[in-house]
């Protein structure tokens, strides 16, 4: 499976048999560019503007926005519920929990998970491959409880969303890439410099932390 981060949450899954995933497309007025992207299937996490902005899609694709399990095109489609919060959703509502089960792979995106989720999350979730987790804190978890995410998890590759880059503009401003690298010294880092990635189930390793670079 490709990885291809488009900045913020916004990410594209290209399968081995074509399919393509695109989670959380990002709004206009964030400081990234999307428009155009081709894809079978859009999950969005919540409704918010970084969020949901179907309009950077070309064509007519699935899109999810609600729990339960969604089988397309080879892959296994799963929405957790989940808050946008530490307050069971009191301050910034709901937020979604995508599993996706494709090329013998279990990858999940957290969407914008406001806090550690309860037991039956993680039994949901199960042990996972690929973690793709937010870390920038103020409105999402930050480095810490995404790395205990990761941990509990047994995620062999966390890949980070969701924090302060020189692109993004925000109502505030997030922690940064460098806040999560202090704190994962156990981890073998790999900071690429290039937006793209391809993962398979003989080339993940083991506790891998993979830092993807934006660009148009």
């Amino acid at each position: 499976m490709n990885i291809k981060w488009y900045g913020h949450s916004t990410f594209l899954f290209t399968a081995e048999n074509g399919l393509k995933i695109l989670t959380d497309p990002c709004g206009p007025g964030y400081g990234y560019t999307l428009g155009g992207i081709g894809a079978d299937i859009v999950t969005v996490s919540h409704d918010h503007g970084d969020h949901n902005y179907l309009a950077a899609v070309a064509g007519a694709p699935k899109v999810l926005r609600t729990p339960g399990v969604t089988q397309e095109g080879g892959a296994r489609i799963t929405g957790i519920a989940t808050f946008h919060d530490d307050a069971e959703g009191r301050k910034r509502g709901k937020n979604l929990i995508f599993l996706f089960e494709l090329d013998g792979l279990r990858v999940a995106h957290l969407g914008d998970l406001g806090a550690i989720p309860p037991e039956d999350v993680f039994d949901a979730l199960g042990k996972l491959d690929v973690l793709l987790a937010p870390i920038g804190g103020t409105y999402t978890i930050g480095p810490k409880e995404a790395s205990e995410i990761a941990g509990r998890t047994c995620a062999r590759v966390f890949i980070p969303m969701h924090y302060q880059t020189p692109q993004l503009r925000l109502g505030a401003t997030l922690l940064g890439i460098d806040a999560l690298l202090k704190i994962s010294k156990g981890c073998k880092i790999h900071k690429l410099n290039q937006s793209e990635a391809t993962v398979t189930p003989e080339s993940l390793g083991e506790d891998r932390l993979l830092v993807l670079d934006y660009t148009k």
